[in-house]
């Protein structure tokens, strides 16, 4: 019996792929330098309703498979997207909110589990286990594994994933300060202890501190961002954490968030209502941190434009930081220890201004293996990127393929007008169900008969795509 595609799903992918190389200075209608748009996808595609907004977003890779997957909020619920093949992102579903709506919602993820807290009244901590995602053949309303209420509203929360602790920030416990939680068993989350001496904590990176100050090596250390000030403090004993050290500075409006370089030496710190309060461009304040007990100014990096900076990450050698109005701009840190940070990328998710207003991009996730980088834009939703190269302006616009027969029963043949070295074959779940390497020929042959029937996208030398529709 002949297959026929279901228009839906038809127009299900025609909607969702839209790989743009950056080219002379533009990927589409979005500003940009050394990025390339791999997809996009909407508020309405990811559960939403016309009126929704979307918040904060981070990663997970499944570890049976290496699939990626990007986990987003919104003003109602947290949605799930395999990403694995970043033309043709999937979504798998959504987590309602434990309680009620919120245009904050924040994650992160431990042991194959998202932990999501949100501003919304009584709403707590929900855990989801991620490896649910894995069979997913159609969109799914998920139910929590398990929910954590030792606290109702919370704006943030950080995971330190090599202990197993969450840190809920921003709670109505411990004035604002850290309420840390054993999460080792991810669906049994116990009360651990916290931190109320320096009132409320906007957003945190805690890690096992392996840095220059010998005296603190291997101890768990929280740098908090507290509204006015960063706080230093070992929280290494959950029952009984110790203040190492305070850090203000000047021109300050709104300690918003921070992260360490990877060396545990510098922490990137960005305030929120600078901008706009003081008249200066996107300004990120570095503090070197080589003796924790006595964190020093080593130098300010103002950007290009006056958006707000936002939620920013380090990287090995990079610095990606979500800047509101402006996107997201990527910074080179290789000269860090001269004070000195150097613009490289940026994708403007926000084309129509950079003026420091709370819109576009909210937060970035730059941790998969694959190179995919996945920003939440407030009111354009999810994008998928990559660094400059990934659809570099030769390949998309010289390297050409055919496909025939397609539809296709039992083969199909793919000739290009350069060398063919990959073939990967992924389904309609972005699952990559075939992969050939090394092939040094300009036409190559599939058997389409192994498959069952469906819609497919051939990748070839990881760059261009065409659907193939296998009856």
């Amino acid at each position: 019996m002949k297959f026929k595609l279901s228009i839906s799903l038809l127009l299900f992918f025609n909607l969702v792929i839209s790989q743009t190389p950056c080219s002379s200075g533009m990927a589409g209608i979005y500003p940009c330098n050394n990025i390339d748009l791999m997809s996009n996808m909407t508020k309405t595609q990811l559960g939403g309703l016309l009126n929704s907004e979307f918040n904060d977003i981070w990663g997970w890779t499944d570890p049976l498979n290496n699939n990626e997957y990007a986990i987003i909020g919104l003003t109602s619920h947290t949605a799930f997207v395999n990403i694995t093949n970043p033309t043709s992102p999937i979504y798998l579903g959504k987590l309602p909110t434990a309680s009620s709506n919120s245009i904050w919602r924040d994650m992160k993820v431990y042991n194959n589990h998202v932990f999501i807290v949100s501003e919304a009244s009584n709403h707590g901590m929900q855990v989801f286990d991620l490896t649910r995602l894995r069979n997913v053949t159609t969109p799914q309303t998920f139910t929590m594994d398990a929910h954590y209420t030792g606290f109702g509203n919370c704006h943030n929360i950080a995971i330190n994933e090599a202990t197993g602790f969450a840190y809920a920030i921003g709670t109505g416990t411990y004035n604002g300060g850290p309420h840390i939680i054993n999460i080792q068993n991810p669906t049994s989350p116990v009360l651990a202890g916290g931190y109320s001496a320096q009132n409320y904590c906007h957003d945190a990176h805690i890690v096992i501190y392996n840095g220059p100050d010998t005296q603190h090596v291997g101890k768990e250390i929280f740098f908090g961002a507290n509204e006015d000030k960063v706080v230093v403090v070992d929280v290494s004993n959950k029952s009984n954490p110790i203040l190492l050290s305070t850090f203000t500075y000047s021109n300050t409006s709104y300690t918003h968030q921070g992260w360490l370089t990877d060396n545990h030496k510098y922490f990137m710190v960005g305030d929120e209502l600078d901008e706009s309060n003081f008249g200066f461009n996107t300004k990120t304040i570095l503090i070197d941190m080589t003796d924790l007990d006595l964190p020093v100014l080593k130098s300010n990096y103002f950007g290009a434009t006056p958006a707000i900076d936002h939620n920013g990450y380090t990287k090995g050698n990079e610095f990606y930081l979500a800047n509101y109005r402006a996107g997201l701009r990527l910074m080179d840190i290789t000269n860090i220890n001269s004070g000195t940070m150097t613009e490289i990328g940026y994708f403007d998710t926000y084309p129509t201004s950079n003026s420091n207003s709370f819109n576009g991009a909210w937060s970035v996730y730059p941790y998969f293996a694959s190179g995919n980088i996945i920003i939440s834009d407030i009111e354009r939703g999810l994008f998928v990127v990559r660094k400059g190269g990934a659809l570099s302006n030769q390949s998309f616009n010289h390297q050409t393929f055919s496909l025939f027969p397609n539809p296709s029963k039992e083969f199909s043949k793919i000739t290009s007008n350069e060398i063919i070295n990959s073939v990967a074959i992924f389904n309609n779940l972005g699952q990559k169900v075939k992969a050939f390497e090394k092939i040094n020929s300009n036409d190559f042959e599939i058997n389409t008969a192994q498959f069952t029937s469906g819609l497919y996208l051939i990748v070839v030398n990881g760059i261009i795509s065409k659907k193939l529709i296998i009856e």
